[in-house]
């Protein structure tokens, strides 16, 4: 009787035994609690050593100036009203083509993900876009639309659409094939299943393709501001390049930078928002 009691009592302690090395060794997969404001340290750390190098001396002040000199020209820009005003147009022609983007992504996406027919029509168009370098066709675009701000608002709405299309489209063709017999079984119509099958599974796809469009926004930018500009970022980079300021360079640069990072942490916050049901590694 006693034995028995001895090993009855053992199993559980050597079950408890084995169970505490297993519970932390799944602990240890995870990536662990997320950390307040982590994306900052990485652009922090690149600046302290960049302003560390500054001091020392060991760059060259004409090619890289010390980050001390270009917040310096940042804020007599600022105080000029040159830089006021070459944000704002950058961020308005981004915004045009942004939402213009936006909506022929979401669109095209719908359109071509959940038809056959609309599939065979769009996907391979698009695919076709998508292996066309898009600033090749500036040339051509100027051709059609002019030399103003349509060009440059229409380049920048296909940089933004087809990330969106890619992403959207392809989060659509991955919903599990189950879901809609379920929602054949349960007898929903088309809107109800578009709103509570389709919507769902779509959401994570579209938001991987809102933030690389949001980037892409800001990448073209860069080029189309340097066209038959009179102001924008682009072209005060453009015209710091003709006179050798390399500091309105690296300001123009910085702003870009921010901005981008920015509107990627507001799409990545809406994100975890909408998407708060579910529970991934980076929840």
């Amino acid at each position: 009787m006693s034995a028995v009691t001895t090993t009855t009592a053992a199993a559980p302690a050597t079950a408890q035994q084995e169970s505490r090395p297993a519970r932390r060794r799944r602990r240890g997969l995870s990536p662990g609690r997320r950390l307040p404001a982590t994306r900052l340290v990485g652009p922090a750390v690149l600046i302290a050593v960049w302003a560390a190098a500054s001091a020392a001396g060991r760059l060259d002040p004409g090619a890289i100036p010390a980050p001390w000199t270009v917040l310096r020209t940042a804020g007599h820009l600022w105080s000029a009203g040159t830089l006021r005003t070459d944000i704002a147009t950058s961020v308005e022609r981004a915004a045009y083509g942004f939402a213009i983007g936006l909506t022929a992504g979401v669109v095209l996406a719908l359109a071509s993900g959940l038809s056959r027919i609309g599939e065979a029509l769009i996907d391979g168009t698009v695919q076709l876009n998508r292996a066309i370098p898009t600033l090749g066709l500036i040339p051509l675009f100027i051709l059609w639309l002019g030399i103003g701000e349509a060009f440059k608002i229409a380049i920048i709405a296909i940089v933004v659409y087809i990330p969106i299309y890619l992403n959207t489209h392809a989060a659509l063709s991955g919903i599990d094939s189950r879901f809609v017999e379920l929602a054949e079984v349960q007898g929903l119509s088309r809107v109800q299943f578009v709103r509570q099958i389709v919507i769902p599974g779509a959401l994570p796809g579209f938001f991987v393709g809102l933030r690389l469009g949001v980037t892409g926004s800001w990448l073209g930018l860069v080029v189309l501001e340097q066209i038959n500009a009179t102001s924008g970022l682009g072209y005060m980079m453009f015209q710091a390049q003709n006179y050798g300021q390399s500091d309105v360079i690296l300001v123009g640069l910085l702003v870009y930078g921010v901005f981008g990072l920015v509107s990627d942490s507001a799409v990545r916050l809406i994100e975890r928002r909408v998407l708060s049901w579910r529970r991934t590694l980076s929840s």
